[in-house]
């Protein structure tokens, strides 16, 4: 026994046993070759927002066919602003978000979103015209709408028929 536990021989040994188990183990494991994206479901989120700001949510009567609401948040913006995050997955798996707030000034909350202050023109959406913007460097589009007591911003890596597409889900919330 002990030949087969010294020197080079031992060696050669242990590594094939080694091999051998790890090869089994890939063989046995479950490999998972769908994509999976995680879904959040963000209703809860859109209703706590609402009570907590002074005027009517706005948030996607149903989410676009294909696309995968993956995060959402409430955080705190400049000068003590609420913001609502409602992240997506979209069709082509790429990434769209919805960011609204009544911050002031709504340039900059815009400006902040879309990581640019540069309007390249507007895009028609359920007959509203939204303001786009572009950072290439980011490959990041956004569309604007600056409404009286909200600033919406839909942004992301999507191309601008999917953003469209998102904010055109975009309906105004009972309040409360």
């Amino acid at each position: 026994m002990r030949r087969f536990t010294d020197g080079f021989y031992g060696y050669a040994v242990a590594l094939f046993v080694c091999l051998g188990a790890a090869g089994l183990f890939l063989l046995v494991a479950p490999q998972g070759r769908q994509e999976h994206i995680p879904r959040r479901e963000y209703t809860i989120t859109v209703a706590n927002f609402g009570r907590a700001v002074p005027y009517q949510v706005w948030a996607p009567r149903q989410d676009p066919a294909g696309w995968v609401p993956n995060s959402n948040r409430i955080a705190k913006g400049e000068n003590g602003a609420q913001v609502l995050y409602l992240g997506y997955a979209t069709a082509k798996r790429e990434h769209a978000m919805l960011a609204q707030s009544d911050e002031k000034p709504a340039a900059g909350f815009a400006s902040r979103m879309a990581n640019t202050d540069k309007a390249i023109g507007t895009q028609q959406v359920a007959g509203q015209p939204w303001e786009r913007r572009f950072r290439e460097d980011k490959k990041q589009r956004s569309l604007v709408r600056v409404l009286p007591d909200v600033t919406l911003v839909v942004t992301g890596t999507a191309d601008w028929p999917e953003l469209g597409e998102l904010a055109a889900t975009l309906q105004q919330r009972a309040k409360g």
